[in-house]
């Protein structure tokens, strides 16, 4: 499990395709240390698990489920990625219960310039709106961000001037495509609600 609080921001070195699927190697400093084969790590929202360290940074294998679901699989060497190591015990939860679970892709609908924050807008799946609300949280690229505003199938987060400096979708543009995690909490209420209700329903 996660938290969305971004630990640094690494560079992908390659996208190697092999006979048994897809290995990515990511450079970084700060999320190497203290890693072992085995261990997850989120790279752009998805919690993978690393195969091979090396001195610069750790290789992950990415499954068909992986490609289909992220980004990661069109992503290009030189690609910046935010990475996040497993929450330990004990740890404080600045952001909120990430899984590393990527939902589906949004696209970058607009970015405009509010005070020193940046404020996002998402053009998200219609079928994951339903689990995103207003003042709820949302995972985008493995960030824990508030939602601002809900509209249809668009939704804003406010990026803060911290925040700029400190992850990788600041640098990305219009028409880009992000990883999205909705809240797990709510899909829980709606899987649990569903059942009972129907469960209630008449025969």
């Amino acid at each position: 499990m996660f938290t969305g609080i971004v630990e640094e921001v690494g560079t992908l070195r390659s996208l190697d395709r092999t006979v048994d699927g897809v290995r990515m190697w990511v450079d970084a400093a700060v999320v190497r240390e203290g890693l072992a084969p085995g261990d997850s790590v989120s790279v752009d929202g998805a919690c993978l698990t690393i195969s091979v360290l090396d001195a610069a940074g750790f290789a992950v294998g990415l499954s068909p489920e992986t490609l289909r679901r992220t980004t990661l699989g069109t992503a290009m060497p030189g690609t910046r990625v935010n990475l996040e190591r497993a929450v330990r015990v004990g740890d404080r939860l600045g952001g909120h219960y990430v899984q590393g679970h990527v939902d589906g892709t949004a696209t970058i609908a607009a970015m405009r310039e509010e005070g020193d924050s940046l404020v996002v807008t998402f053009e998200a799946p219609i079928a994951l709106m339903p689990y995103i609300v207003e003042k709820g949280f949302v995972t985008i690229d493995g960030i824990s961000l508030t939602v601002t505003e809900r509209r249809g199938s668009k939704f804003s987060v406010a990026l803060v001037a911290y925040t700029r400096e400190h992850v990788g979708l600041a640098h990305k543009s219009r028409g880009g495509l992000v990883n999205l995690e909705v809240d797990i909490i709510a899909k829980y209420v709606e899987s649990i609600l569903g059942e009972r209700l129907g469960a209630m329903a008449p025969a």
